[in-house]
């Protein structure tokens, strides 16, 4: 797997678009660094910027922005609403593919050495990267911001991780660590107010507040027999909040941050500080994300709000994410574009086949042609899709009749599981013809010597083992596929009883003709070994699904036999 971090510097700097654009040159400049995002704030005159790529380019790409930052911005004349306290405010790295906490930490502590002896800027570590439990937490490690630092960073509690302990008048200092994906949300009031703002913030951050003897705000804390004040704990766990107002939308917001996804999703969010709003005579009109987020929390808010409305959350992703951003408001301040703001729709690879961006017409010209792939395996990997999606078809249209409330469960999980089903079939489109291009890639290569030969030799080996692979997860997917198949036939809608005939007959297509793509391959293998295995994978697969397809196929006979 390719290891790829994303890192989320927070700038001094949301006004001047031009000093913005001299930091964000020259993270571009870093090959294999690819610039996600950057959201400016003018009132909080902060800029929060997202890449991603493998470590060591990350780190570079991060330390030139911190290095120019330094240099075109003068933490003396800075002013804004959010607690601040250098150029580079913050700089986490996050974990996103293949790489281990542990291995993220040596590369914030590698920045981190950089930062401190090359630019010569005071660091410190938080979060998993803390060399210490008092810094884990990034508000303790800011607190005083930039204007207390003179006087704090004289503290030996306070000397920095990195860096001379010496107050950095231009660039302040600067924050690295490792953390989980971290969503900035914020959730828009019908209210100008920064009291009631607060007044929510603090009804649903995980610190609540302090408790007081009368339960108002004014009333005087409530102290423990430690003489420690009470707090009150808020409502949603790993969520930290605050109320502000933004004078550029004339409104106030509570400025979200959520800390764990699992913990505290989106919508949920949403919700709690919805009815909290409600409870104090306020209305949420809408939200905001800053910077990035995973697939996942649209995705999940999607299933949530439709599951809420009583009909299936099992329709395209698409419609899932369309859902989310209509249930949540995301236009509201701005068009919500989820391809510039869902992190896996920018990290796509742009290179391959991309066969299932194409039109129906336009796939089965392709198929038509002259060139050698798509072929097959393609195809029987779409028609494998194609049956599923009767499937699911199957599943809303009985999720959604009249009089069938009750099954409304039962039907939607199914049709969930169809979508996913269908979503990995459709993948494998591409990678049956991405790989033979490989195997075609392996023939051409040169055989000029004994050395150039066996390199041949073996990349032939290494990709034709691939090539026989891929047809056989198609294999796999479309035999996956007949549970939900069967369960149409035996309870969904009688009225679409064909539609899952037709979809078990695409699935026994694709799982034979998916079983000649695997066995071409396995021609030209040499390992014994690997070619046993296979075979009997194949054909312990196309047995099963001759069985279960048939048991199909009688079913439906049956129902329209009653019909």
């Amino acid at each position: 797997m390719k290891k790829i971090i994303e890192c989320v510097p927070n700038f001094s700097e949301g006004r001047d678009m031009a000093v913005i654009a001299k930091i964000t040159a020259v993270i571009e400049q870093v090959d294999g660094v690819k610039l996600l995002d950057v959201d400016p704030g003018a009132s909080t005159n902060r800029t929060v910027v997202t890449f991603a790529g493998e470590p060591e380019k990350v780190i570079e790409a991060a330390f030139q922005a911190i290095a120019k930052a330094a240099e075109v911005i003068d933490m003396r004349k800075h002013t804004g609403t959010h607690p601040r306290m250098g150029a580079t405010d913050v700089c986490p790295l996050i974990p996103i593919a293949g790489v281990t906490d542990e291995e993220a930490v040596y590369w914030a502590n590698e920045l981190g050495r950089r930062v401190g002896e090359m630019l010569k800027i005071p660091v410190y570590l938080y979060e998993k990267a803390a060399k210490s439990p008092e810094r884990k937490n990034l508000a303790v490690i800011r607190a005083g911001e930039y204007e207390g630092f003179a006087q704090k960073i004289t503290l030996p509690e306070w000397t920095p991780d990195y860096g001379p302990a010496v107050f950095n008048a231009q660039s302040g200092q600067t924050v690295i660590g490792v953390r989980d994906f971290l969503v900035a949300y914020n959730l828009n009031l019908n209210t100008r107010s920064v009291r009631k703002a607060n007044s929510v913030a603090f009804d649903i951050r995980e610190k609540g507040r302090v408790k007081t003897d009368n339960g108002l705000p004014w009333g005087k804390p409530v102290k423990d027999q430690d003489g420690n004040v009470v707090r009150e704990p808020g409502l949603c766990k790993s969520v930290k909040a605050i109320g502000w107002y933004v004078e550029e939308y004339g409104f106030a917001q509570v400025s979200a941050n959520l800390t764990d996804i699992q913990v505290a999703p989106v919508h949920e969010v949403f919700e709690v500080c919805r009815s909290a709003a409600e409870r104090r005579g306020i209305r949420v009109t809408g939200s905001e994300l800053v910077g990035m987020l995973p697939k996942k929390c649209l995705v999940d808010a999607g299933k949530f709000y439709l599951e809420k409305q009583g009909v299936s959350a099992g329709v395209s992703e698409a419609e899932l994410i369309e859902t989310a951003i209509q249930s949540l408001g995301l236009s509201q301040l701005a068009p919500f574009d989820p391809r510039k703001k869902i992190i896996e729709y920018q990290l796509e690879e742009t290179g391959g086949a991309q066969l299932i961006g194409m039109t129906v017409q336009a796939f089965a010209s392709k198929v038509a042609s002259d060139a050698p792939a798509p072929g097959g395996g393609s195809v029987a990997g779409y028609v494998g899709a194609l049956g599923v999606a009767l499937g699911t078809m199957v599943s809303n249209l009985s999720a959604n009749k009249r009089g069938w409330e009750e099954k409304l469960p039962f039907f939607s999980d199914w049709a969930v599981k169809g979508q996913e089903l269908m979503a990995r079939l459709m993948q494998l489109v591409d990678a049956d013809t991405l790989a033979f291009g490989k195997v075609m890639e392996a023939y051409q290569l040169p055989r000029n010597n004994e050395a150039e030969i066996h390199a041949r030799k073996e990349a032939i080996q290494v990709a034709l083992t691939a090539a026989a692979h891929t047809p056989l997860a198609i294999m796999e997917a479309a035999h996956d596929t007949l549970p939900l198949l069967m369960a149409m036939a035996e309870v969904g809608n009688p009225n679409s009883i064909t539609d899952a005939g037709v979809g078990a007959w695409c699935v026994r297509t694709a799982v034979e003709g998916a079983a000649l793509n695997v066995k071409i391959n396995l021609a030209d293998i040499t390992d014994i070994q690997v070619k046993t295995s296979l075979n009997e994978r194949v054909n312990s697969l196309k047995s099963s699904t001759k069985e279960e397809v048939e048991a199909v196929l009688s079913q439906v006979d049956r129902v329209m036999g009653k019909n």
